[in-house]
């Protein structure tokens, strides 16, 4: 059993994880239509540890890519030769996108859905020809972004004929 004191700090971590869960924002893929998962996230045991710090999503060359939520560009430019484009989103969260074309600017505000750029072939750890690797972190911490995707479902209404 739990002291008083260990008890309601026990709660407090459990009502602010909840909070915070609550509070995620949600996004969007970042292909349309939904793309195929080539290899999932593989978080790093230590912070400079192997691991897949992101998810490669099978793509076609010259395939547009989008924000997955709206944000301020804080990067769009070249690394170690590829394309790389940094968003940065409420919550604290930054979702990066490459190897693409960048199609916007550091300070560029982009929404949901807006196309930031279009994928290029040139992702050497990917095992199809071409794919993006969408990646998302939380300060130094990175996360799976699958679990962050809102799935959405088209609502049809039929016709009622009530008699």
């Amino acid at each position: 059993m739990l002291a008083p004191a260990a008890s309601a700090a026990a709660s407090a971590s459990a009502a602010a994880s909840a909070s915070a869960s609550a509070e995620e924002p949600r996004f969007t893929w970042p292909l349309h239509p939904r793309p195929q998962l080539v290899r999932g996230f593989d978080p790093p045991v230590t912070d400079y540890g192997p691991g897949h710090r992101g998810v490669d999503l099978a793509a076609a060359d010259g395939q547009q890519t989008l924000s997955a939520g709206t944000g301020y560009v804080v990067f769009a430019g070249t690394i170690a030769g590829r394309g790389v484009v940094s968003i940065d989103h409420d919550g604290g969260l930054r979702t990066t996108y490459e190897p693409l074309v960048p199609q916007v600017a550091a300070g560029d505000q982009v929404y949901s859905g807006q196309v930031i750029g279009t994928v290029t072939a040139g992702h050497p750890e990917c095992a199809v020809a071409v794919c993006l690797h969408w990646g998302v972190r939380r300060g130094l911490e990175y996360l799976d972004p699958l679990p962050l995707v809102r799935e959405t479902t088209r609502l049809r209404l039929k016709p009622w004929d009530p008699g």
